[in-house]
């Protein structure tokens, strides 16, 4: 079995939405459930734990259309509203040895904000590979809620 170790993935993506949307899309229930997880997956409000503070618990789990599940759990290392969000997860996740993901949210003017994933997983390659796709599938999502 190949060894774990640090990967890093870095998205960054521009959405016509203002900043506080964004903002209000990661850190209320009931619009993070509208649009969390790949194409094929739903995250049922009721799975959707998030006391957005530092040392608050984040935790869901999404389900693929399949039955497959896919529980997430960390807590915040740091919130900064409305611009910065630090959420570290634990080893126990069923595909890495632990995660700290930074996402920050800079307003660009004219209704538009530039977020910034940056993800520090400790995994093998292929599952980093997975990991980035299964991302960037997430932030497509993201940006049809906001229409």
């Amino acid at each position: 079995m190949p060894e774990a170790t640090a990967q890093e993935v870095t998205i960054t993506r521009t959405y016509d939405a203002p900043r506080e949307l964004l903002w209000r899309a990661w850190t209320v229930p009931e619009e993070l459930a509208q649009w969390w997880g790949p194409p094929g997956w739903t995250t049922p409000l009721d799975s959707v734990t998030m006391d957005v503070r530092p040392g608050g618990v984040f935790r869901l789990t999404s389900l693929s259309d399949e039955g497959e599940e896919m529980p997430v759990a960390g807590t915040y290392r740091e919130v900064v509203e409305p611009e910065r969000i630090v959420l570290e997860e634990p080893p126990e996740q069923a595909w890495h040895e632990g995660s700290v993901s930074v996402v920050t949210f800079t307003d660009l003017g004219d209704g538009r904000t530039e977020l910034a994933l940056q993800a520090t997983i400790q995994t093998t390659d292929e599952m980093r590979l997975q990991a980035e796709g299964g991302m960037r599938a997430t932030l497509d999502r993201l940006a049809e809620h906001l229409g």
